[in-house]
């Protein structure tokens, strides 16, 4: 937290104040660091349920989209 208040740190230098919302526990740095990536890739939905510890709508969240995706990769009926 110090390097990002200090602006030690690309994303952060100017965007502050820093404050921390959600923290995580990690058996190593590889694995904080792939889960940081995952969750760059979230809806503000799913991070916001992140925020609030609500993993059951985050499993909720994924399953939509990944319906979502199936339907559009479905070809339209009728169509050859």
């Amino acid at each position: 937290m110090q390097q990002h208040e200090s602006g030690e740190l690309g994303y952060t230098a100017i965007r502050k104040p820093v404050q921390l919302i959600w923290q995580g526990e990690f058996e190593t740095r590889e694995a904080a660091i792939a889960f940081e990536q995952q969750i760059k890739g979230w809806s503000r939905a799913k991070k916001e349920a992140l925020i609030s510890g609500d993993w059951a709508k985050i499993q909720q969240l994924a399953k939509s989209k990944s319906q979502a995706r199936l339907r559009q990769a479905q070809p339209e009926r009728g169509v050859v």
